[in-house]
């Protein structure tokens, strides 16, 4: 095999292994890293946290750690809007948001912003 083409046979074979083993992020925007826990506690008609935003990827996996002395409903002000349901003690309530852009959670019976998710 001539010298230029053993070269060049070579560096390709670098050049395939550096692609295939980088940390690249995934083509959906994140949905493989580890997801985002946000704690909530609904206790006497009140409801914490009250409002904080929370910066999460396009596809990652948050999830809503409940603890309530009473069931009740979240919801998620998202396209398509999401209404996911607690009962009294601790739910663990999974959601992904797809599209960029401020996304409100809330509590319509405490008429309450819980948290605003900036998907980015």
């Amino acid at each position: 095999m001539p010298r230029g083409l053993r070269a060049a046979t070579a560096l390709a074979a670098v050049l395939v292994l550096l692609t295939s083993c980088g940390d690249e992020e995934p083509a959906d925007g994140g949905s493989d890293s580890d997801p985002v826990t946000i704690e909530v506690t609904f206790e006497n008609g009140t409801v914490d946290p009250s409002g904080e935003r929370v910066e999460v990827a396009v596809g990652q996996r948050v999830d809503l750690v409940v603890t309530a002395d009473t069931g009740g409903e979240i919801h998620v002000h998202s396209k398509p809007e999401q209404e996911l349901e607690y009962a009294e003690g601790t739910t663990t309530l999974p959601l992904t948001i797809d599209k960029p852009g401020v996304v409100d959670v809330e509590s319509h019976d405490l008429d309450q912003v819980i948290v605003q998710l900036e998907v980015e």
